[in-house]
């Protein structure tokens, strides 16, 4: 007698394997998404908070005007910020004195003139390379400088994509 015996999988059991992948992929997708947005926030978040110590030595320093290069112009703050993929446009006079390209990288955008006395901000747009999410509104993330020089971090974005330590919608 001649034993049968099975070589490969059979059609089911493929359509089985498949169907889980399939049902995986769909959950695993949109949390995926909402990964991304978050660490976009926080790498913002990050990148626009690098700038609060330059803004306070201007404030310290008395060099209240922000966009023009404080070696040319010693009473003029460079607040020394640098591009992002993140953001949707420059438009803002930053660090060289050049206004940067729209549609190009960005820079965070600081308040001018500095007043020292509550109320500087420095805000990041989010477009170009950001997330869908993120651009479809836009959204900003804003630090903004009380009279006492301590910082707070406010974002336009929903509560659930917000870092910790910036206060969501």
């Amino acid at each position: 007698m001649k034993r049968s015996m099975q070589k490969g999988f059979t059609l089911i059991e493929l359509m089985i394997v498949v169907a889980i992948i399939g049902i995986l992929a769909a959950i695993a997708l949109p949390q995926y998404q909402t990964y991304v947005t978050k660490s976009q926030l926080t790498r913002a978040m990050g990148e626009a908070g690098a700038l609060k110590t330059n803004v306070d030595t201007c404030i310290l320093n008395g060099q209240l005007t922000v966009g023009v290069n404080a070696l040319a112009t010693p009473n003029n703050c460079d607040p020394q910020a640098t591009p992002s993929s993140l953001h949707a446009t420059a438009g803002a006079v930053q660090g060289t004195g050049v206004a940067a390209t729209a549609g190009v990288n960005g820079y965070p955008q600081v308040s001018s003139p500095l007043t020292g006395a509550g109320g500087d901000t420095i805000t990041f747009t989010f477009g170009n390379a950001a997330a869908a999410t993120l651009q479809a509104t836009p959204f900003t993330l804003t630090w903004t400088r009380d009279l006492n020089g301590a910082w707070t971090c406010t974002t336009t974005a929903p509560n659930r994509f917000a870092p910790k330590a910036c206060v969501g919608t």
